[in-house]
């Protein structure tokens, strides 16, 4: 995001990521493999057979030009932004996919997840900060949802975004099932800070029922509410077909619904 929405004046453009130790992260056997069967699989080490999940935390580079980047060292050692929660908390395992919203000046919130080792679920949960380094850890705002759902095992990546129309907050995020396949749903905060609220009781997009490119899963979406009088939203999302290969497809809303999107045939990448 541009530097006109933090605090500072040494920089334009300010990029939060996922950065990975070599430190294992701790969860459990059945939950690692299907943390891997969608993961890059870079992040293993000692070849495919070690299955190891290396520890992630969140982290901060900065730019000028948006193409030379510098890293800015946060409070960790390590200099991440922050560390994960103690043994007893949900975020103990690693902190992912972080994703950070402007709410106005002095007031930013990044989205981000875990693995709850308490329950054996993914979580989400969120963060606050005044200046876009030093974060305060709010807790975990989203978790599993019902037995046999697409996402009953949890969620994760999220995507938030503020309608531009009522002021709500919306939130894409990946739902892991029972057996390890994925799905894209959405809920709705007035604060975008608690009280978030599940649209219906499924998927927005599933994997597709056609053999193809994203048969296999859906995830890691990115929602973008486009200008005009139709208030379209668009899903940009990752896909996992046959023999695991992925790829990057986009799905549209019928206009400002966004309990259902179709995919756009002409889109993939």
């Amino acid at each position: 995001m541009s530097s006109s929405k933090v605090r500072a004046s040494s920089a334009v453009y300010w990029l939060y990521y996922t950065g990975y130790s070599a430190e294992e992260a701790e969860i459990s056997s059945d939950r690692r493999n299907l943390e891997l069967d969608l993961e890059n699989p870079e992040r293993m080490k000692n070849g495919a057979n070690a299955r190891k999940i290396l520890k992630s935390l969140p982290g901060l580079a900065i730019s000028q030009d948006g193409r030379h980047w510098a890293r800015i060292e946060g409070e960790h050692h390590s200099g991440a932004l922050f560390d994960v929660g103690l043994q007893e908390e949900w975020d103990s395992s690693f902190v992912a996919a972080p994703h950070v919203v402007y709410h106005e000046s002095g007031d930013l919130r990044m989205y981000y997840h875990s693995f709850n080792l308490e329950n054996g679920v993914y979580s989400i949960g969120i963060a606050r900060s005044r200046d876009g380094i030093k974060w305060v850890k709010l807790g975990k705002i989203i978790g599993g949802g019902r037995s046999g759902g697409f996402d009953e095992m949890g969620a994760m990546n999220p995507c938030v975004v503020r309608n531009k129309k009522d002021g709500d907050y919306l939130m894409a995020y990946e739902g892991v099932c029972a057996d390890g396949g994925r799905g894209i749903g959405l809920a709705v905060s007035k604060d975008g800070l608690k009280d978030w609220t599940k649209i219906g009781d499924g998927v927005v997009l599933g994997a597709s029922e056609e053999c193809g490119w994203d048969n296999k899963g859906v995830g890691s979406p990115c929602l973008v509410q486009m200008d005009g009088e139709e208030d379209e939203w668009r899903l940009y999302y990752r896909g996992v077909g046959d023999g695991g290969r992925s790829g990057i497809g986009m799905a549209v809303s019928e206009g400002s619904d966004v309990r259902r999107f179709r995919r756009w045939a002409g889109f993939h990448l």
